[in-house]
């Protein structure tokens, strides 16, 4: 009975956490879909925000900014985080202290890194713009990347490259097919990830993307917009990226379970 009980009061705490969650964010997607123009009043449900919001020039050049930071700061970040987890993971019992250096932008809070790449910029007397956003995207993401992939790396068996060596098989050759398929499910779900973050975040972006209107991404543009009030397009903003980052975010972590989906 007793047990019981400790269940049912858990079970409570927890749909207390949820609620406190999500029902902010079930709000946020209601109040998209709302007809009048006050961002806090509904009057009719209407999808004609979402088209407003695609009509917004700002916004499509915003969001254009944000594909083209995500995507090739994924690219770079994936395999730089890759190649710095394989070798982390050979070494793993003689860089301990490396590893503490490797995963500290995961730790520091975001604006301390944001103020380090910024001055860095600065003292080499570069000229901020949609490069540096990316730049520092690649810094932020490469932590994550290798610590998805290490994760997978640690139940590695080492012993299948010793033998594919052994077979004559070269070291371009054996980590193309023994290493990388093994591999591979956790090279996508850090990409996902690290796409996810470059996404969403705004911090450092705010720090690193310079004066000039073609290097602000889709968060700097969220919080421009945001400074005047709130309105349903921004609702309607928020829920799209809200919906695609959780999407991509639970694609990642499938794969790191260990599988594809559908497998």
């Amino acid at each position: 009975m007793q047990g019981f009980a400790n269940r049912r009061l858990m079970l409570m705490i927890l749909s207390a956490v949820f609620a406190f969650l999500y029902i902010p964010i079930s709000v946020l997607f209601a109040l998209s879909f709302n007809e009048g123009g006050l961002p806090t009043a509904w009057t009719g449900f209407s999808v004609k925000w979402y088209g407003e919001l695609f009509r917004n020039g700002d916004i499509m050049g915003a969001a254009l900014n944000t594909l083209i930071v995500a995507v090739i700061s994924t690219f770079l970040a994936t395999i730089l985080g890759t190649l710095l987890a394989v070798g982390v993971e050979i070494r793993r019992r003689k860089g301990r202290f490396l590893e503490t250096i490797i995963f500290a932008p995961m730790i520091i809070p975001d604006i301390v890194l944001a103020i380090a790449l910024l001055s860095f910029f600065s003292l080499l007397n570069v000229t901020m713009g949609l490069h540096t956003v990316i730049v520092s995207h690649v810094v932020f993401n490469l932590a994550f990347v290798c610590s998805v992939v290490r994760a997978r790396l640690r139940n590695f068996d080492w012993s299948i490259v010793e033998a594919s060596t052994d077979l004559g098989a070269s070291m371009p050759t054996t980590l193309r097919r023994v290493v990388l398929p093994v591999m591979m499910p956790a090279v996508i779900a850090g990409a996902l990830l690290a796409f996810t973050l470059s996404l969403d975040e705004f911090i450092i972006a705010f720090f690193t993307a310079g004066a000039g209107r073609d290097s602000i991404t889709l968060p700097m543009q969220i919080f421009a917009m945001i400074r005047f009030g709130i309105t349903p397009e921004i609702n309607a903003l928020a829920a799209i990226v809200m919906t695609v980052s959780v999407v991509i975010l639970a694609l990642s972590q499938r794969l790191n379970r260990g599988g594809l989906p559908g497998q």
